[in-house]
This record gives C-alpha cells, sequence and structure tokens, in this order.
C-alpha cells in the first residue's frame, strides 16, 4: 500500500491565473494534512513557463497518469476552464472522489451543480476557514476509505 494519501489538485492555467494564490494556499494546506498532491505545480505562479518546457501530449498524459493514480481529487473551479472540466469528469469517469471547491459569489455551470454523481462534491465557501473545513473532512473521508492512518 502506498504509505501517503495521493490528491489530483486541479485549477485553471490556460483559462485565466488570477486565483493562483488561493490554489498555493490549498495546495499547502492539503500538503500540511500529510497529503501528496500529484499536480501541486499547478499552484505555482510559474507554471504557465514550466508547462512551455513539455509538449501538449506530455501534459495530457502525466495528468492522466496522474488522476488515474490518485485516491481523490480537489478542484478549485471558481475560474471556469476547459482543462478542468476534462479533469473532472476524467476522475469521475474513473470513479474517483471529486470535491469541487467554489467562491460564494460566483455563478457556478449547471453542468456541475446539477450533476448527481455520487462521487462528486460541491462546497461554496466564503473565506479560508470554509474552504480549509471542507478539506480536512475530504481527505478524513479518503483516508478512511483507503486504510490510511490519521494524518496530522
Amino acid at each position: 500500500m502506498d504509505s501517503r494519501l495521493k490528491i489530483y489538485f486541479a485549477g485553471a492555467i490556460s483559462a485565466g491565473r488570477e486565483r493562483q494564490p488561493v490554489y498555493a494556499e490549498m495546495v499547502h494546506f492539503l500538503e500540511s494534512l500529510g497529503a501528496e498532491v500529484l499536480s501541486a505545480h499547478v499552484a505555482r505562479a510559474d507554471v504557465l513557463e514550466q508547462e512551455a518546457q513539455l509538449s501538449a501530449a506530455a501534459i495530457f498524459q502525466r495528468d492522466m497518469d496522474f488522476i488515474e493514480t490518485c485516491h481523490g481529487m480537489v478542484a478549485e473551479v471558481s475560474r471556469p476552464s476547459l482543462g478542468v472540466g476534462y479533469e473532472i469528469a476524467t476522475a469521475l469517469t474513473l470513479w474517483r472522489p471529486t470535491l469541487c471547491l467554489c467562491d460564494q459569489g460566483v455563478f457556478l455551470s449547471r453542468l456541475l451543480t446539477g450533476n448527481s454523481h455520487p462521487q462528486l462534491q460541491i462546497r461554496f465557501y466564503q473565506n479560508a476557514a470554509e474552504w480549509q473545513a471542507a478539506l480536512q473532512e475530504f481527505v478524513q473521508r479518503l483516508q478512511q476509505k483507503n486504510g490510511f492512518s490519521k494524518l496530522a
């Protein structure tokens, strides 16, 4: 068995980086809970420069491999993104528990809010304390499901 819970984190890259500081806080918080964030690069300020070094095919394969090997996905969906939508659909097709976090003031696509997939959870937040609570609950459920000992 793997020694750490593996989380795939999704956030807009090409669609806009204005939420990058929030992504960085979320990834750091997940790591503070002991999770390995397979796609932590999404939260980096220099991700566009980093990814410019890779082909589109290499990025696609890397991300699909990460989704296939993760225990669960966290997607910050306040910024609409075709890539994030594709990643969410892939995770749900693979039956990965998926938590979508969205700023309370954002009108979220009804393709997400109307989706009744049993592995999909959507949580709206107004502040960091609310998204932190949602992440902590999600990680605890994944720990229990996958037989991990309690994380820090």
